[in-house]
């Protein structure tokens, strides 16, 4: 299905973006992963932003060049599908990676800044984008007849749609105090719905 070494890594990438804020965080006094996003490690109180900031970039660059060689072995089956993942992908690598570790947020979420309206809207819209991930591998699995993963990826897709809107609810005033709040959690939810699906996608290469 995908032959490149590149796309035999991004499962293992991707993986480690969820793992890194771990490693990170006990260097940062006060930093809650229930309730604070993994970008607040990057801002520049944090012991180790220059670590985390460059991590992003990196992944998000990885990320890009990977949707270059997806493509092709997508677009055997289903031009349209290939399109529509690759670009998802690519609006993700960009807003919600690389500007992100460009224009670091502060330790609130608060937009007062140039660069902090970059990193807001741009981590925004390629959260948004990612979310369809799921459900673009889906149809393609169900394409090449791989009935199980395809219905694995659809399932993820209605978890990232949960796990999303959960994350942007969370800092409402009105759900402050419950579990909605757990805006973290919720963050790292729904990027494991998103994620699973590609990493599968790569996993099943022939």
């Amino acid at each position: 299905m995908v032959k490149s070494n590149l796309l035999g890594i991004l499962p293992f990438l991707l993986a480690m973006d969820l793992l890194i804020p771990f490693l990170l965080a006990p260097s940062y006094k006060g930093y809650r992963h229930l309730t604070q996003v993994m970008s607040v490690l990057g801002n520049s109180k944090a012991p180790l932003h220059v670590l985390y900031n460059g991590w992003l970039v990196l992944f998000g660059l990885v990320v890009f060049i990977s949707t270059f060689q997806l493509y092709p072995a997508i677009a055997y089956t289903s031009n349209g599908i290939a399109a529509w993942l690759c670009s998802v992908m690519a609006v993700y690598a960009i807003g919600g990676c690389m500007l992100s570790g460009l224009f670091p947020v502060g330790e609130t979420k608060e937009l007062k800044t140039m660069p902090a309206k970059i990193h807001g809207y741009g981590a925004a819209i390629g959260f948004l984008f990612l979310t369809l991930a799921p459900l673009f591998v889906g149809m393609y699995l169900f394409q090449i007849s791989n009935v199980l993963w395809g219905i694995f990826s659809l399932v993820c897709f209605a978890f990232a749609i949960v796990f999303f809107t959960l994350f942007v609810m969370a800092d409402k005033p009105n759900y402050q105090g419950t579990v909605v709040a757990f805006e973290g959690l919720w963050q790292r939810l729904s990027l494991l719905s998103m994620y699973l699906p590609i990493m599968v996608l790569c996993a099943l290469r022939k």
